[in-house]
């Protein structure tokens, strides 16, 4: 197996130049550079990362940070797209990634720190944490850099990659109101979800903007599953019949809401009109074909790979980041 003594001999320059030109540091002249790389390939050499990670104190490794990784969480997709989008970033890149899942008992036996400590980690995304949980504080606060999807707060090593949350509930809520609803019920994420305070701020804004009045009393919290979104779906229609349509903060409550609806007998979207969010792979499948606040889940994975590596080699600033969302309307959804 070749070794950058191999590399230097054949390139002529010492062993110092090929190593400083192999771990990317600036001072090496870019001819050399290249003629160093090309003389690597043609000697197929392997760099011993270990080793490498120990002189350049790095291990060029990232963490993906999932809280709450579930087999229900492939029903919506929304997860593995966002790994994805990390994946396809970090695979133009010389990084490697780890995933590691953590869950509120992990949580109390360890901290994020020593948790990103012991896997070695340079950087974490991370995805699924709530307001109350007990690494939030620790993410913004530490000095491990990171990026943090769906989850507005700003640190000094910390940024956020988002939709704009609030801007597409509230196409949702303008939407159904120019469709001609009056009467409009809102099923929510839990309260501990950041997108549930956006989506109904924005939500609540639509309403007040089109002078359609809005009572708490229209308003259920789900926890984003098919499950929470049927009761909820249920709880207010038992509460005002008179509902002509539903906006749900995540496209799963709002197919549980129109199977729970249909077994009730209500026709979707004849009697009641729904509107969901994230535009889901089923979204597209149910009967009927679900309207929906479509965001790039893709680009939140990519562009939080994009910005963490960017911290990481260009000494970038945390900062906010933001994907494009679009409305999207099918057939749950019709003009009253």
């Amino acid at each position: 197996m070749a070794t950058i003594k191999d590399i230097a001999k054949k390139a002529g320059v010492s062993i110092t130049t090929v190593s400083r030109a192999l771990n990317g540091y600036s001072d090496v002249n870019e001819d050399t550079r290249k003629k160093i790389i090309e003389t690597a390939k043609s000697l197929n050499y392997s760099p011993n990362t270990i080793a490498r990670s120990l002189v350049m104190k790095k291990s060029r490794t990232i963490g993906l940070l999932i809280s709450g990784l579930m087999r229900e969480s492939a029903k919506d997709n929304f997860m593995i797209e966002v790994m994805t989008g990390v994946n396809d970033f970090a695979s133009q890149t010389d990084y490697d990634i780890v995933l590691f899942n953590t869950n509120s008992s992990k949580q109390r036996e360890k901290t994020y720190t020593q948790l990103c400590r012991e896997r070695k980690v340079d950087g974490v995304i991370i995805q699924g944490i709530r307001t109350d949980d007990p690494y939030l504080e620790e993410v913004v606060e530490g000095e491990i850099p990171c990026v943090l999807v769906d989850i507005p707060k700003i640190g000094r090593y910390a940024g956020y990659v988002s939709s704009d949350n609030a801007a597409g509930s509230f196409e949702a809520g303008n939407y159904l109101a120019e469709a001609g609803h009056t009467n409009i019920g809102m099923i929510n994420g839990h309260e501990y979800a950041f997108v549930s305070k956006e989506r109904l701020t924005g939500f609540q804004k639509a309403m007040m903007e089109k002078g359609i009045s809005f009572q708490a009393d229209h308003i259920e919290n789900g926890d984003f599953t098919e499950e929470s979104g049927e009761r909820a779906a249920l709880t207010l229609l038992e509460r005002d019949p008179a509902i002509t349509a539903l906006f749900c903060a995540s496209d799963l409550m709002a197919i549980g809401a129109m199977n729970g609806l249909r077994a009730k007998g209500y026709r979707i979207p004849e009697d009641i009109s729904i509107v969901g969010y994230d535009n889901i792979l089923l979204s597209r499948y149910v009967q009927p074909s679900l309207t929906t606040i479509a965001q790039d889940t893709h680009g939140l994975g990519y562009e939080a790979a994009k910005m963490l590596v960017d911290m990481l080699d260009h000494d970038g600033k945390p900062r906010r980041t933001l994907v494009k969302h679009e409305l999207i309307v099918r057939n749950s959804s019709i003009m009253r």
